[in-house]
C-alpha cells in the first residue's frame, strides 16, 4: 500500500524546557525524508505552541496531563494508512539523520521484527543500558534501594555483548521505531498506565502478536534521562501504581 510520508513521530511533553524540545525537534526535521512530527502537549498552557512553528510539525495543545501512553495514542487515526513506519520519541532526545535511516532499513529487511532501538548514550558520553529482561518486583525494588547491583546488572543483559543487535525482552521507550501498521494493530499503549511500565506492556504485546523488538547498537542517539521517579515522590507514585497494574495484567 502507497503512503503518504515515510515517516510520522509523536512527542509527548509536558512543562517541557523549550530549548531541550527545540533540539529534538530539530533531530527529526533534518531526515532528508517525507514526514510529519506531532507534538502532543499535555501541559496546563500552551507555552511551547509557538516553538513548534514548522510545515512539518503539527501542534495538538491537550489542555491537561492525559499521560505518555494516551497521549501517544492521539495521532493513531491520523497515521493509519499514512506512514509506513511511526516513532516513539521522548522530548530529550538528540541524534542525527542516518539513525532512523538505517533503523527503518533493518525494519524493512527483518518482517518479523514489529519495532528496532538503537544504543543509547548520556550527554557525557556513557552508556544507558536500555535493555531489559522482563521486569520482576524484585528487580524494581532492588533498583530502587540500590541493592544487588549484580542482579539488576543481568537483568540489563550485561552479561552478554551489547555491541552487536539482538533481541531483547524489552526496551526502554525514548526512542522506538515502528512499523506503523504493526503499532496500529497493537492499539498503541495500554493507556491504563498514566507514566512508567507502558513501554515493557507494550514489548509484551509484540511478543504475544507473534512479533520482535530488536536492539540495533550500530547506530547511536543522547539522551538526558533525567530518571524522575527516583527524585520526585509523586513520580516514583506513579511509576509504583504503573508496576502494579502491569504485573496484575500479566500475572507475573
Amino acid at each position: 500500500m502507497e503512503r503518504d510520508i515515510d515517516i510520522s513521530a509523536t512527542i509527548v511533553v509536558y512543562k517541557e524546557a523549550a530549548k531541550t524540545l527545540q533540539k529534538t525537534i530539530a533531530s527529526f526535521l533534518n531526515v532528508s525524508l517525507r514526514k510529519k512530527l506531532y507534538i502532543i502537549d499535555n501541559s496546563p498552557s500552551n507555552t511551547l505552541k509557538e516553538f513548534c512553528d514548522f510545515p512539518d510539525v503539527e501542534y495538538v495543545f491537550v489542555g491537561k496531563n492525559k499521560g505518555f501512553g494516551s497521549g501517544h495514542n492521539l495521532v493513531l487515526d491520523n497515521i493509519k494508512n499514512y506512514s509506513r513506519y511511526h516513532l516513539i520519541l521522548n522530548p530529550d532526545v538528540i541524534f542525527e539523520p542516518n539513525v532512523l535511516l538505517k533503523l527503518m532499513k533493518e525494519l524493512e529487511t527483518n518482517q518479523d521484527v514489529a519495532m528496532v532501538s538503537p544504543k543509547v548514550m548520556y550527554p557525557d558520553g556513557k552508556q544507558q543500558y536500555t535493555c531489559r529482561r522482563t521486569p520482576t518486583f524484585l528487580e524494581l525494588f532492588y533498583r530502587r534501594v540500590g541493592l544487588r547491583k549484580e542482579f539488576t546488572a543481568l537483568q540489563e543483559y550485561r552479561d552478554q555483548e551489547l555491541e552487536k543487535s539482538f533481541y531483547p525482552d524489552f526496551i526502554h521507550g525514548c526512542f522506538m521505531l515502528f512499523k506503523t501498521q504493526d503499532f496500529i494493530n497493537l492499539k498503541g499503549f495500554d493507556e491504563q498506565y498514566f507514566l512508567y511500565m507502558e513501554d515493557a506492556d507494550i514489548c509484551r504485546k509484540i511478543k504475544v502478536a507473534g512479533k520482535k523488538v530488536m536492539y540495533y547498537p550500530s547506530v547511536q542517539i543522547t539522551h538526558i534521562h533525567r530518571r524522575g521517579s527516583a527524585k520526585n515522590s509523586a513520580l516514583l507514585y506513579y511509576h509504583i501504581v504503573s508496576a502494579v497494574k502491569y504485573f496484575k495484567k500479566w500475572n507475573k
